[in-house]
């Protein structure tokens, strides 16, 4: 490691640490319906949009109707998105005569979209016309952001309030996102990527001479706005297939540093929002430490051994035992213009979140390095994690934390002056649980289905670990892949698209219920015996039960897919 690497990520934490308290207090003020400064402007919007969609913001729903309303408007947009999708051909702006997407295809496409998960199974520029990637892709890379913050906040109310009935309203939480949050930044930042040579228009397919002679087709169109809203949204879904190493979507090393600090900004600045409405931001801090303890420590896992490199490719006379060191390190499937620093710092932030967003191929990682990467995702998505989602993901093992410490101290557990009681415990263990069981299962049954098999790119424990990586990114909405897997066959498409809204609302229906079930109790004064939830003790088991929760469950996979991987290459084998 370099100081230089290491100078790259104090410079993203850094920037994080600046921003999370006024985002924080701003996104506390916007989701209040409080004044804000952009009020002047969007407010009669606002209002125009409640008139016309007939939504009363002031109405309160309980955690069923919220829920409920989250549902229908995904199952709306997910069905539209794929009608969209099945006839695109015939809705305009689509210069390279582009086709209708496959039946398999836009159903995984459209659940991949619905869930922020943008998992693509495509080549974007070979099989996406402008209008699909703005009205379609691009919209729900908006809606869906929305919903997930939508939740959080519902989530923060239900901890927040005491003998209430009520988490907000599902419509006002939607559009306040939308509108304050999400648009106002990505009109900005979409013109800051402009500014870097991240194009935006609505040209053909542009045919040119390379310097050999040969005749090249280079794909056009807005791309921009949409790159924006996929780092800002957690989203992830490149216009092109190369994602973020295409220089088209990043081209520079100022837009490389936007698209990482843009995936964090929101999830971190809702710990501080958190820490607000309970009155006391210490809690808010506390989750902030240990997503930042757990950052930096799978930063410095996949840094460390991508630059060491591969021992069986180091220097020729070197000792090429498992402490040689390549010379380079590995610069396997990463731009040359990011290097090995910036391309672990951005495959580690992408794996944190759920964001799959890539500028380098994870496939081409080193067994640890795709190991830190894979063992992100299957924390739950929760080192800061998408918006939204990473944090009602934490909130979830912040209850079996309290449960655990209270056990250890003998007392009924409390978080914020609210006893945490065994149907508590279930939301939590079922929110936590099924999305264990539903990678290790698909995962299962692809490594036992030999048409499945077919699909990989490398044999051995490396072709399990690209199996592994494609149903926890389904799974945790990230979207991200080890990139050696064809997705784009039956078996993939359904059960990938099911993974994903397995993913999704299988953990947002039992948060939305835990925070329901949290609402309707009263505040109970701290005690002597009350366990502080706010101290370094806390943030300390608070991380320990999030890697255990993981390890435990994962780490039998793991051990056949990368560790193998690892110990068998130090014995001098590839794959």
């Amino acid at each position: 490691m370099t100081a230089m690497g290491l100078l790259q990520f104090g410079l993203i934490f850094g920037a994080l640490l600046l921003t999370t308290k006024p985002l924080g207090s701003y996104m506390n003020k916007v989701f209040d319906g409080e004044r804000t400064f952009l009020s002047p402007l969007l407010s009669p919007l606002e209002l125009w949009i409640y008139r016309l969609s007939g939504v009363d913001p002031n109405e309160e729903m309980g955690w069923r109707r919220y829920a409920a309303s989250l549902m229908l408007f995904s199952v709306v947009g997910g069905v539209l998105l794929y009608l969209q999708l099945r006839f695109q051909q015939f809705l305009g702006l689509n210069p390279a005569g582009l086709g209708p997407v496959e039946a398999g295809l836009a159903f995984n496409t459209a659940m991949s979209f619905l869930t922020n998960t943008n998992w693509q199974a495509y080549s974007g520029e070979a099989t996406m016309t402008y209008m699909s990637q703005m009205a379609g892709l691009a919209y729900h890379n908006f809606a869906s952001a929305a919903v997930g913050i939508a939740v959080a906040v519902a989530v923060m109310r239900g901890f927040t309030r005491a003998a209430a009935t009520a988490l907000g309203n599902f419509w006002a939480d939607l559009v306040r996102g939308c509108l304050y949050l999400l648009l106002p930044f990505c009109a900005v930042g979409g013109l800051f990527l402009v500014s870097q040579g991240v194009i935006q228009n609505f040209k053909p397919y542009e045919k040119v001479k390379t310097l050999s002679g040969a005749e090249q087709t280079l794909p056009m169109g807005p791309v921009a706005s949409q790159e924006i809203i996929k780092q800002f949204g957690t989203n992830g879904g490149g216009f092109f297939n190369a994602n973020s190493a295409h220089p088209f979507e990043n081209p520079t090393p100022l837009s490389n540093y936007l698209a990482m600090l843009a995936i964090f900004l929101i999830p971190a600045a809702l710990t501080y929002q958190f820490g607000l409405m309970a009155g006391d931001t210490r809690q808010g801090w506390a989750v902030f430490a240990c997503m930042s303890a757990l950052f930096l420590a799978g930063f410095l896992v996949v840094y460390h051994y991508e630059q060491k490199g591969n021992p069986l490719l180091a220097a020729r006379g070197a000792d090429q035992t498992s402490s040689a060191t390549q010379s380079g390190g590995n610069m396997e499937g990463k731009e040359v213009r990011f290097g090995i620093a910036s391309s672990a710092l951005f495959a580690t932030i992408t794996t944190d979140a759920s964001c799959g967003a890539v500028n380098s191929m994870h496939d081409s990682f080193t067994p640890m390095g795709g190991l830190a990467a894979l063992f992100n995702i299957m924390l739950g998505e929760v080192i800061f994690g998408g918006v939204g989602a990473g944090f009602y993901g934490m909130i979830l093992l912040v209850v079996v934390t309290v449960f655990l410490a209270g056990l250890m101290v003998g007392r009924t557990p409390e978080y914020l002056g609210k006893k945490i009681e065994a149907r508590d415990m279930k939301y939590a263990t079922l929110g936590i649980l099924i999305p264990s069981f539903v990678i290790l299962g698909l995962a299962a049954w692809a490594a036992l289905r030999p048409s499945a098999l077919t699909s990989l790119a490398n044999a051995g424990p490396h072709g399990l670990s690209e199996i592994l990586y494609a149903y926890s990114s389904a799974v945790g909405n990230n979207g991200s892949a080890f990139a050696g897997l064809n997705a784009n066959t039956w078996f993939f498409n359904n059960t990938l698209a099911w993974a994903m809204l397995l993913g999704r609302f299988f953990i947002i229906v039992p948060v939305l219920a835990l925070a329901g079930s949290l609402a309707g109790k009263k505040r109970a004064p701290a005690s002597a015996g009350t366990f502080p939830t706010h101290t370094p003790l806390f943030v300390a088991l608070l991380a320990s039960v999030t890697i255990i929760v993981a390890g435990l469950t994962h780490f039998p996979a793991l051990s056949l897919g990368p560790i193998a991987e690892h110990l068998v290459m130090l014995s001098g084998k590839l794959y």
